[in-house]
């Protein structure tokens, strides 16, 4: 596993990039806007096989209990490569997320253009 840093090169108040992608779970494509009626957003980008999310995942998914019914928006998305990580394909993901019971979608993000747009590390 390599370690990339974090670059925060999106100051916080910036405006968040858009987006359409699946979620794994459901199948349907989720937006930005789908998260306009929010008085937050946390837009988390993980996989399946990275060792710290790995390390969280249990609170992850208690976060997503926690904060269910609340005004905070919550959406996972990952963008690894498929072919070089096949336990991040979509049908692994959404095998994580119905294993944890994630109430939040969980999307993929083929083209890894979402992640660019969001300076993920």
């Amino acid at each position: 596993m390599a370690l990339t840093p974090s670059t925060m090169l999106l100051e916080l108040g910036t405006p968040a990039p858009e987006f359409h992608l699946p979620d794994v779970v459901s199948g349907k494509t989720i937006s930005l806007s789908a998260f306009a009626g929010t008085r937050a957003l946390l837009v988390m980008f993980i996989c399946r096989h990275c060792p710290y999310v790995v390390h969280v995942r249990e609170e992850l998914a208690r976060m997503g209990r926690d904060y269910a019914g609340k005004s905070v928006g919550i959406v996972a998305i990952s963008a690894n490569d498929a072919v070089g990580y096949p336990d991040d394909a979509p049908a692994k993901l959404a095998e994580m997320a119905r294993e944890l019971a994630f109430l939040f979608p969980f999307c993929y993000d083929e083209s890894q253009a979402v992640a660019t747009a969001y300076t993920a590390a």
